[in-house]
C-alpha cells in the first residue's frame, strides 16, 4: 500500500531577518513557533503518512523534534533550498508514491487545501498552490525599457507544490545532471514539460522573509485560529 510524505524545508538561513528572531522557523507567532502551526496543520488534514523535516544545526533540530509531526526524519539542510529538497528525496521510504514539498516560513497552509491538493496529485501527478497576480508586472529589458505582461497568465508560486514521487525524482535529477539553479519545485518539472496543476489560494498565505513580517502573520494566525481575541486597535 503507497503512503504520501510531506517535505518540511526549515534550514533556511534567515539572513534577511536582520537579526529580528534567530530562526524565522522557530518564531513565536500566536503563541508558539511558526513551525508549529504548520506541523499541526498537516496533522490535522490526515493526507500525510511520513515526514521529512531538514534542519539547519543541532540547536535547530532539537528545537523542530519538539514540535514535529510523527513519524519524522530530520535531514541535514543543503547549502541551497534545492540541495535540501534533493537530500530529503533520497531520504524516503520506498512505498512513498507522492511527495509535499513545504516551506516552512509559510505557516498559514490550510487543512482544506492540504486535502484538495492531495486529491489533484493523484490525477494529475503536479499540482501546486498560487495565487493570481494582481499587480501591473514589466520586464527590464535594459537601458530603461519596460515591456508589459499580461498578468491574466501570470500566477504567484506558493507551497506546498505536491508531486508523484516518481516524477519529482525524476526532475531533480535532471536538475543535478544539468548543474541548474532553481527557486521552486515545479521549475525541476517545467524541465521535463510535464504539465503542473495550479489550486488557486484566495487566503494570505505569505512568506516570513523580513521583520516587517511578523506582526502580519501573527494577526493572520490569530484571525485563522479564531481560538484568541483580535489584536486591540492601536
Amino acid at each position: 500500500m503507497s503512503r504520501t510524505a510531506a517535505i518540511l524545508l526549515a534550514a533556511g538561513s534567515s539572513s534577511r531577518m536582520e537579526g529580528a528572531v534567530a530562526d524565522k522557523v522557530l518564531a513565536p507567532l500566536a503563541g508558539k513557533p511558526a513551525f508549529a502551526h504548520l506541523a499541526a496543520t498537516f496533522v490535522r488534514s490526515g493526507v500525510v503518512d511520513f515526514f521529512v523535516v531538514t534542519y539547519r544545526d543541532q540547536h535547530q533540530l532539537v528545537e523542530l523534534s519538539a514540535y514535529a509531526p510523527t513519524p519524522a526524519v530530520f535531514v541535514p539542510g543543503g547549502a541551497e533550498r534545492q540541495d535540501s529538497v534533493a537530500a530529503a528525496l533520497a531520504e524516503l521510504p520506498e512505498d512513498i508514491s507522492h511527495v509535499f514539498i513545504h516551506d516552512c516560513a509559510r505557516p498559514l497552509v490550510r487543512v482544506e487545501q492540504l486535502v484538495a491538493l492531495y486529491k489533484i496529485v493523484r490525477r494529475e501527478k503536479a499540482v501546486v498552490l498560487a495565487h493570481r497576480v494582481t499587480d501591473s508586472i514589466k520586464e527590464h529589458r535594459g537601458e530603461g525599457r519596460l515591456r508589459s505582461l499580461d498578468r491574466r497568465r501570470l500566477w504567484a508560486m506558493e507551497t506546498p507544490q505536491v508531486f508523484a514521487r516518481e516524477l519529482i525524482c525524476r526532475a531533480y535529477a535532471k536538475v543535478a545532471a544539468r548543474k541548474l539553479s532553481i527557486t521552486d519545485d515545479a521549475a525541476a518539472v517545467e524541465l521535463l514539460n510535464h504539465p503542473v496543476a495550479l489550486l488557486e489560494n484566495p487566503h494570505a498565505n505569505p512568506k516570513l522573509t523580513t521583520p516587517t513580517d511578523l506582526p502580519y502573520l501573527e494577526f493572520l494566525l490569530t484571525q485563522t485560529e479564531g481560538s484568541r481575541p483580535p489584536f486591540p486597535p492601536v
